[in-house]
């Protein structure tokens, strides 16, 4: 990857928390073997691991992506959309990981039922990016401004939920939460 190239994984299997796995950070690191690992290692006694999909495609948990993070010297925080996005201190946060309902296709065959789907927004060059791996190409969000409507209408929808990924000390000291508005208020 070129400087000023920004690192896009596209949708394989149901390997969607590895690809918003490795386009928060910009680079290859995780792969389906090292999540099959991080399964293991979460439920070493099961015969059906509970953290991914039975038939091995994928499919993995949020157990899965904050043990991953962890291995990076980085956290998931779970951001409670009880409070407003206005809230999030940007220059603390490294990148986002939502989870949002997605549509189910078979090849050209979009089908009526919806799963869940992990997806990416990370800054690159001073611009927030739409990492999701659904896409063929990364795209701009903008700035801070972009990006907090971005991340309003995404969790619009009951069932979308969203990380936060930060560097652990950030997670622990709270400084991911901008002390100007500490309320919980509605996005």
């Amino acid at each position: 990857m070129n400087d000023g190239e920004v690192f896009h994984e596209k949708q394989r299997l149901e390997l969607c928390a590895i690809h918003a796995l490795n386009n928060v950070l910009q680079e290859r690191v995780f792969t389906k073997e090292t999540a099959d690992d991080i399964c293991k290692r979460l439920a070493p006694q099961c015969v059906v691991n509970p953290h991914r999909s039975m038939l091995g495609t994928g499919n993995y948990d949020v157990n899965v992506i904050m043990a991953a993070l962890q291995s990076r010297e980085l956290a998931a925080v779970w951001w409670d959309k009880r409070r407003t996005v206005q809230n999030l201190c940007l220059t603390k946060v490294q990148g986002f990981i939502l989870n949002v309902p997605s549509r189910v296709s078979l090849g050209i065959v979009s089908l009526p039922l919806r799963r869940r789907h992990w997806l990416a927004v990370c800054m690159v060059n001073g611009q927030y990016y739409n990492l999701d791996s659904k896409l063929k190409n990364p795209v701009c969000i903008g700035g801070e401004a972009e990006l907090r409507s971005f991340l309003r209408e995404q969790l619009a929808p009951e069932v979308a939920e969203m990380l936060l990924v930060v560097r652990q000390e950030v997670e622990e000291d709270g400084s991911w939460l901008s002390p100007d508005n500490p309320g919980t208020d509605s996005l």
